[in-house]
């Protein structure tokens, strides 16, 4: 099999399919991206540069489509020396959204093309207008229905869509579903497991709670409202209060990824620093991290709180999860969908710090009460999310694919 894998960030959702398939020497893997950090043994590593960025002169609606316009332009070059070199796929298996998609039926039109959709945006029944307290303008809703160009373009010329949870593929248009398929790219459970005599020591941090008996964990790609940080951190402040031994791990960036930034110009943790009050010594924000260090926070954790606004689901949900956390998670679809209230996880209200903290008390004063959730919620991953069987499917799919043809 030759296949090309297309990514602007390596290796994105493939790191997994991509490193299985280059292990056998009959596959040829080629991955387009413009990373220039990281590499898979086997895989050939192809990078594209955008000539520019988007002007900002540009009508604000149309930004986002002209910076996919730029990396698809970027991309469209490079696949096309691709070919003039010899290499021409038998399938591409490519992330949508960002542009680099757009120009491969032209490059590779007798090449089956897999695009791996994660949103579709639409102004009401999802994130845009979930905060009450969030107006959108005539000028946010024309943006956001634009935004939607690249993905239909993929959507059209792709030959297979790929989703991962039902949640993120009842966003798409009905007329596509026939072509689409609910497929999440797997967690590995072989290593995010429990570890039953794990002790929380990162000696980078200087962070030593081997003697902390609850740990309430946080993560996060950054702290903003998306995720539910403000929540989170009032949250915090109750938990510390009531449970005078907890300690609270915060992983992720001071920074936002999806919702917009604070008017007075703090970030957000600056923002809850600024408005609660907490005990320092018991609050601690790790930053970015390596995988290692993230498992060994997720098995220390003795409760893990995720929250999201209706949006794509977090990675690490899942593998906390797999690692036998007990999840409180903010009752919204995307959440909904993996975790069942009192049975494998707790749901609790997104809006609400209060019950938060209760949920996170209540189940800090009954762990022992609760193990039988956290092994449930491990079957969860193992039954539905594991990566062996989501591999073997994937791989299976990229089989019917190639011998369907376009």
């Amino acid at each position: 099999m030759k296949i090309l894998f297309i990514h602007r960030t390596f290796p994105g959702q493939f790191r997994y399919l991509a490193t299985v398939l280059a292990q056998n020497s009959c596959n040829k893997v080629v991955f387009l991206t413009t990373s220039e950090i990281g590499d898979i043994p086997g895989v050939t590593k192809v990078l594209y540069k955008p000539h520019r960025n988007s002007y900002i002169s540009t009508h604000p609606y149309l930004k986002n489509m002209e910076d996919s316009v730029i990396y698809g332009q970027a991309a469209y070059k490079t696949a096309t020396q691709l070919k003039k070199d010899g290499f021409v796929p038998d399938v591409i298996y490519g992330h949508s959204g960002w542009g680099p998609m757009l120009f491969m039926a032209d490059v590779f039109p007798r090449v089956p093309i897999i695009c791996h959709f994660e949103w579709f945006y639409r102004s009401h029944g999802s994130s845009f207008d979930f905060d009450p307290e969030s107006r959108l303008t005539l000028d946010n809703k024309g943006e956001i229905r634009v935004k939607n160009t690249g993905i239909l373009f993929d959507l059209v010329q792709c030959t297979k869509g790929i989703v991962p949870t039902e949640w993120q593929f009842q966003q798409f248009p009905r007329e596509f579903h026939p072509k689409m398929e609910i497929l999440h790219e797997g967690i590995h459970t072989g290593i995010f497991k429990p570890n039953p005599n794990g002790r929380l020591i990162l000696p980078k941090l200087g962070l030593n709670l081997s003697n902390a008996k609850e740990i309430v964990t946080y993560v996060a790609t950054g702290m903003e409202p998306l995720r539910g940080f403000p929540q989170f951190m009032a949250a915090v402040e109750k938990v510390q209060q009531l449970r005078p031994e907890c300690h609270v791990i915060v992983v992720g960036e001071d920074r936002t990824e999806y919702s917009n930034q604070l008017s007075n110009g703090k970030t957000y943790r600056e923002e809850a620093m600024g408005k609660y009050t907490y005990d320092l010594s018991r609050l601690h924000f790790t930053g970015r991290v390596p995988i290692s260090d993230y498992l060994t926070i997720l098995q220390a954790s003795s409760v893990h709180i995720y929250l999201t606004y209706p949006f794509i689901l977090s990675w690490s949900m899942l593998e906390a999860m797999a690692c036998g956390c007990l999840v409180v998670g903010s009752d919204t679809p995307p959440v909904r969908e993996i975790i069942e209230d009192t049975v494998n996880g707790f749901l609790v209200s997104f809006f609400s710090p209060s019950e938060i903290a209760s949920r996170v008390v209540e189940v800090l004063e009954n762990r022992e009460a609760i193990n039988l959730m956290k092994t449930k919620a491990r079957n969860t991953i193992l039954t539905k999310y594991d990566l062996t069987n989501l591999l073997n499917r994937q791989i299976r799919l990229l089989e019917t694919v190639i011998s369907k043809g376009v």
